[in-house]
Order: C-alpha cells, then sequence, then structure tokens
C-alpha cells in the first residue's frame, strides 16, 4: 500500500508538471491508428500508455507511437455504451472500470512490464444497462479513487442514496470507503448524476465534471462533496433549493461532453454530438474564462482528452462507436504540442 500512495504521489506530480508546458498551438498530429473504440486512456510508470477498447476488451499500450497488445479485461459485456470504460493508474498498478452481465464494477491488475495480470475486483454491484453507464475513473490529489456512475436510464437512481447509479463515488485503492466521505458509510461523493463522462482536478484541487444532458443542456459542474447536482428534478440551471447549478451549460448539438482535462491553466472538454474540444481558462479564483471551440468537425466524435507526461495533450476519436461515421484510419489519438 506504502509503494501505490508513492505511485499515486507521483502521478498527481506530474499532472502538476504538465500544466507548466503551456498553451498548446493549434495544429494535432496522429499519435496512434487504428483503434476500435477507444475509451479510457492512462500512463504508465515508464511513460508507455494504456488504452482500453470499449466492445472488445482489450488493453492497448502504445509506446513511441507502436501499438501492441496488453491482454484484455476478463468478463467484459459490450451492450450499448457499455463495455470496458475508464481507465487509472497508479505507477504499473491498473484500475478499469467495465461492464458485466450482472454490473458494472471497477478491477485492478498488474502490468509486469508485456501484460495485464492479476484481476482483482474491488468494486462490485454499480447498477449496468445499455445507456448512460457513467466509467469514467480517475485518482483525485488526495489519493483516492473517483468513479463516475450514470442512471442507467432510470432517473430515480440519481436521487436515491440507497442506489450507486447516477453519482459521483469517492473510495480506497483498495475499495474501501474513506472515512472522511460525507457520510462514513457511503462511498457516494455527490449525487443527482444523469451520466458523469469526464472529471479533472484543476491546479487549485477543485475537481470538475462534465456531464450529458438529455435533450436539451449538457453540463459542467463543480463538485461539492455530498452536493445534489439535480438531476431528474432539473436539467441545467435551476431555481429548486438545495440543488447546485453548473458552471457552464451548453446545448446538446454542441457538446456531448465526454473527457475532461486540465492543462496549461485550462479545462479541456471532448465532445461527442458537438464533434469539437473545448478550451475554457481558469482562473486562480476557478472564475470561468468563456470557452473556445477548436477542430469543430474536423476529427468527427471526441471521446477522451488527457495530458501526457511528455507535455503534450492527447484526445481519441469515437467514430467506430455505431453513431459516428468512420474515417480513413480510424478511430485514432491524436495530441496538441505545447
Amino acid at each position: 500500500m506504502l509503494a501505490l500512495a508513492s505511485a499515486l504521489m507521483l502521478v498527481v506530480a506530474c499532472a502538476n508538471d504538465v500544466e507548466s508546458s503551456g498553451q498548446p498551438n493549434d495544429g494535432a498530429e496522429d499519435v496512434a491508428t487504428g483503434l476500435a473504440v477507444p475509451w479510457g486512456i492512462a500512463f504508465l510508470g515508464d511513460g508507455s500508455a494504456l488504452i482500453a477498447e470499449r466492445d472488445s476488451g482489450s488493453v492497448k499500450r502504445l509506446v513511441s507511437g507502436e501499438v501492441t497488445d496488453a491482454g484484455s479485461v476478463a468478463g467484459v459485456a459490450p451492450r450499448g455504451e457499455g463495455g470496458l470504460l475508464g481507465l487509472a493508474t497508479a505507477g504499473d498498478t491498473v484500475f478499469a472500470y467495465l461492464t458485466t452481465g450482472q454490473d458494472n464494477r471497477v478491477v485492478r491488475m498488474r502490468f509486469d512490464g508485456n501484460t495485464l495480470t492479476g484481476q482483482t475486483p474491488i468494486f462490485t454491484g454499480i447498477p449496468a444497462g445499455s445507456r448512460h453507464d457513467g466509467g469514467r475513473i480517475a485518482f483525485g490529489p488526495d489519493g483516492k479513487l473517483y468513479v463516475a456512475t450514470g442512471e442507467t436510464g432510470n432517473p430515480g437512481l440519481s436521487q436515491d442514496k440507497s442506489s450507486l447509479g447516477g453519482k459521483l463515488l469517492r473510495i480506497n485503492p483498495d475499495g474501501s470507503i474513506p472515512s472522511d466521505n460525507p457520510d462514513p458509510s457511503s462511498p457516494i461523493w455527490s449525487y443527482g448524476h444523469r451520466n458523469i463522462q469526464g472529471l479533472a482536478w484543476d491546479s487549485a484541487g477543485r475537481l470538475w465534471a462534465t456531464e450529458y444532458g438529455a435533450n436539451r443542456v449538457d453540463e459542467l459542474n463543480l463538485i461539492q462533496p455530498g452536493g445534489n447536482y439535480g438531476w431528474p428534478t432539473a436539467e441545467g440551471r435551476s431555481d429548486e433549493p438545495g440543488l447546485i447549478n453548473p458552471a457552464v451549460e451548453w446545448a446538446t448539438g454542441e457538446a456531448s461532453p465526454s473527457g475532461l482535462a486540465y492543462y496549461g491553466g485550462s479545462l479541456w472538454v471532448a465532445c461527442l454530438r458537438g464533434q469539437r474540444l473545448y478550451r475554457i481558462p481558469v482562473g486562480g479564483d476557478g472564475a470561468l474564462g468563456e470557452p473556445v471551440a477548436l477542430f469543430a468537425g474536423q476529427y468527427g466524435r471526441l471521446r477522451t482528452v488527457e495530458p501526457a507526461p511528455d507535455g503534450t495533450l492527447w484526445f481519441s476519436t469515437s467514430n467506430r462507436d455505431g453513431r459516428g461515421s468512420p474515417r480513413p484510419g480510424d478511430d485514432r489519438i491524436l495530441r496538441l504540442a505545447p
């Protein structure tokens, strides 16, 4: 556990290092092509990347532009939006969020230099469905694992604190519940979510999350422990007492915000239906600047955005997910250089 804690501190340090690299230019280049619905991207201690392919359950390793097989995650039962989704790493320990025939769950593995081994479930029983499965996982600066879940098309789950659906969960790396959660007996960190897709912490340690709306409004939210984000009572801003309003709203056709990253003093949002990458400057007090859209329609549907250890910003397409129009070489991972 001490080694894992040290690895988590290294992950956070690397993320902070990326911030100093400045703003990227407006050109992007391919890092990898020919992928099949890449979802989670996470970096190992040696700087290489692991990439989860949603429908096959395969994990690819990317080193110096070369893609190799790193094994697969057992038990993946893809259906609709479910499958092998988010990845997170702490050194050579790998965490994955997946859909099985019974539930969504988080498993832990080791990367032995060639392949993934020792798959162990650490958190199970998350509701699963053919849509709204959440799936993003990420380690925070506190060393805890944050797990985004969806309400699986059942809006009533989001306000039900006895359900894990439609929530942001916070757990220890072994799957246990941290004693400083809002309710020490519950993994729930915030609730009232429809389908969180992106998580990122800024340089002040503030946690932001992107979330799909229904047919009207998509959201960027500043997460508060124990906060109620309104679904299904509210979609977007509301005057309803006790609900937290989004920091940014978009029409669904302009966003469907999936991945989220903090890089170069800005939040970066990868959009599926909107087919663009938004950059949103973040002030020291947390105030947000005007979102700027990049690459609108240029690469198709964008799924994940992730700062890389080399100071570049990676983002992936999702044109082979059944809802896009694949182009030669899709799906691909691209990068922006500082």
